[in-house]
């Protein structure tokens, strides 16, 4: 089961703010540990809402609306994705977060589910799972290209 762990936008990482070298070595040292385990997959930082945009299908078309947005509670600074055999042991790798990275007071990381095919049912055919893999294994040779 893969699960993706958000890490919530703080007023701080919204002005592009990365971390302390202290915070880069707690993470790094949390990574390892998951690395080691078998159950890391990805972690990233995203750049601040200031440098993004957001599209909206409005009247047949899409609307671009570029950055920043309002409400650092509802970004995304990072995330991460593992994979472990269960939403119990999900949670328990999150309890492991370094404290030093903890979420500003009154945000939360969040844990969610990412979908695997068989949770799709009889609308992702036979033909479609085929081609999905196909574009998984072309995805991972294009990401170990860099």
């Amino acid at each position: 089961m893969r699960f993706m762990i958000i890490v919530p936008a703080s007023p701080g990482t919204e002005q592009g703010q990365t971390g302390t070298q202290q915070q880069f070595a707690d993470m790094q040292a949390y990574n390892e540990q998951m690395l080691k385990a078998g159950v890391f997959v990805d972690g990233q930082g995203l750049h601040p809402s200031a440098r993004g945009a957001r599209l909206t299908w409005e009247d047949g078309d899409w609307v671009v609306t570029d950055g920043p947005f309002a409400e650092a509670k509802e970004l995304v600074a990072g995330f991460t994705i593992i994979d472990v055999s269960s939403r119990a042991e999900a949670i328990e790798w999150l309890r492991r977060w370094p404290t030093s990275c903890a979420p500003e007071p009154g945000l939360a990381l969040e844990l969610r589910q990412v979908f695997a095919p068989e949770d799709f049912g009889d609308g992702l055919t036979p033909e479609l799972r085929e081609r999905e893999e196909q574009m998984r294994a072309e995805a991972a040779r294009n990401a170990a290209r860099g």
